[in-house]
């Protein structure tokens, strides 16, 4: 007898105000700016950004699009469609990107680092370095090139951890380029890389921690955070111009609600279950 497949849950996609997305990351300007005019030039929202309803109020937290929320709104459109998600989903994953920092002299890199205000440097063996960022005892830890570890210590509430972490990478970002890398091993990395300045490895963070600092405004820097979504809806392609009319917000949900019913009934929306490399991004 023939076991029948389970129909995989379609994605909860909905219509919501952009003022009531909160960001837990910093946008990158160098990557919403020319986002904002390809928008404008396409008029269509691609991919939907990745939303969690915070408990008791009606706003959400932006897990994953804080780039196409920000263009959105600098578009003027007051409203946005979003896949929205359970973020105590047990297949939904919340794990860390870590900096490999490269164009930087070794020697200007540690520069930048010592001069970042309200932040102290030690060094470390990396076991240790390890086991204070696993206790959260320090912001950081940076695997240099020569070898040496320097774990990265502040003080002060979560706005001030916050904003000493953005200057961190604030300062390396402006003169040099970031990989994001999904190791915290520097010697790991460097058969694939060129003119490594160092590897600056971030904690683990919790989702009480990502919604808290969303609530109060302290976004960590942008790319740090990477939540793995289960079902993520892709392609939408959904016209940006239905999300900016004059149209109430019901409305527009129901027209979306029209939209996946007319997608779903013509079979244009496949499920892709296996995990995938892409060598064209």
């Amino acid at each position: 007898m023939v076991t029948p497949q389970r129909q995989p849950e379609i994605p909860d996609l909905r219509v919501v105000a952009v003022a009531e997305l909160l960001l837990h990351e910093q946008h990158d300007a160098q990557r919403s700016e020319p986002l904002v005019q390809r928008l404008r030039t396409d008029g269509m929202l691609k991919n939907p950004p990745i939303v969690a309803p915070i408990h008791g109020e009606p706003r959400y937290v932006v897990l994953d699009g804080a780039n196409r929320v920000t263009a959105v709104k600098a578009l003027g459109i007051a409203h946005v469609a979003v896949q929205v998600v359970d973020y105590e989903d047990a297949e939904l994953v919340l794990e860390t990107w870590h900096h490999l920092v490269k164009g930087i002299d070794a020697g200007s890199f540690k520069a930048m680092l010592r001069a970042v205000r309200g932040v102290g440097i030690e060094q470390a063996e990396g076991v240790h370095a390890r086991a204070q960022l696993s206790r959260r005892e320090i912001l950081a830890f940076v695997e240099h090139v020569d070898g040496e570890v320097w774990t990265l210590h502040a003080a002060g509430d979560l706005h001030e951890r916050t904003r000493c972490l953005n200057e961190i990478v604030d300062r390396y970002k402006m003169q040099g380029r970031i990989f994001r890398a999904n190791v915290d091993h520097l010697p790991s990395l460097l058969p694939l890389h060129d003119e490594v300045a160092g590897l600056v490895v971030f904690p683990r963070f919790a989702p009480a921690e990502i919604v808290d600092v969303a609530r109060v405004g302290a976004c960590l820097p942008a790319g740090i955070t990477r939540h793995l979504i289960p079902r993520r809806a892709l392609r939408v392609n959904l016209p940006l111009a239905a999300l900016g009319d004059a149209r109430s917000l019901a409305e527009k949900n129901l027209w979306l609600a029209d939209w996946l019913k007319r997608h779903v009934a013509s079979k244009s929306v496949r499920y892709y279950q296996e995990s995938t490399f892409l060598f064209d991004e």
